[in-house]
């Protein structure tokens, strides 16, 4: 069985300035949205929420590779960094859709909140990429806490643990015999990655040194394609 990385979830990026706490105070806005809409139905929360967080690595990618192109300079990894991060988080919606099937409703969610988000983080990003990147960094921050609350549900009984679907199985090479609960650490590990990348690249356009210990990522299948 592949090694689930141990998270760290202690992990959290202090405010430096007003750029900073606007992008806590967005994240903590859409955060009680959530609670207050999904309570704990995880799975259901995880698949709308999914949606919008394989936006953001999307936006980055594109508007780093068109500046790339115009300055024609060197996009230092970035580049490949944002578009594995959005097809990393694809690949969770569809594993999560396997788990708890979408409502009608919650699909109308899905349209109206990823076209409004796109929008909004594509203008932002426009504007000041180091408020766009710590935005996602304390999403990750909050993702890591949902699907720790996650864990919490499974272990105590009040969410089923089912076996884990086929094409969760084969994205992180887990044995034929994995359940959710491992479904779910190997996301929640994702998202620690995602987030210390995320403010590392935030910190490192606001001339701060970032963080040197990246949270390590689970091993993925060699080929997306194959695994979904």
């Amino acid at each position: 069985m592949t090694d689930i990385p141990l998270v760290d979830l202690g992990v959290h990026h202090a405010p430096r300035d007003m750029r900073d706490r606007i992008a806590l105070g967005f994240t903590r806005t859409l955060r009680f949205c959530a609670d207050t809409f999904f309570a704990k139905r995880y799975g259901h929360r995880a698949i709308v929420l999914e949606t919008v967080a394989a936006v953001p690595g999307m936006v980055g990618a594109t508007i780093n590779h068109l500046k790339c192109l115009r300055c024609m300079c060197d996009d230092k990894g970035w580049i490949r960094t944002l578009m594995e991060e959005a097809e990393n988080e694809r690949m969770h919606l569809m594993t999560f859709i396997e788990v708890a099937q979408p409502t009608l409703f919650e699909r109308l969610v899905v349209l109206a909140v990823q076209w409004v988000f796109y929008l909004t983080f594509f203008g932002l990003y426009l504007v000041s990429p180091r408020t766009a990147h710590r935005i996602v960094g304390y999403f990750e921050e909050e993702a890591v806490i949902s699907y720790t609350l996650y864990l919490k549900e499974i272990d105590e009984g009040r969410s089923p643990n089912v076996p884990a679907p086929a094409i969760a199985r084969r994205y992180w090479k887990l044995p034929d015999d994995a359940m959710l609960r491992d479904v779910v650490l190997a996301v929640r590990a994702d998202e620690a990655h995602h987030r210390d990348v995320n403010h590392g690249f935030a910190s490192e356009l606001a001339g701060i040194e970032p963080v040197a210990r990246v949270a390590p990522y689970p091993e993925h299948a060699d080929d997306i394609r194959a695994a979904a």
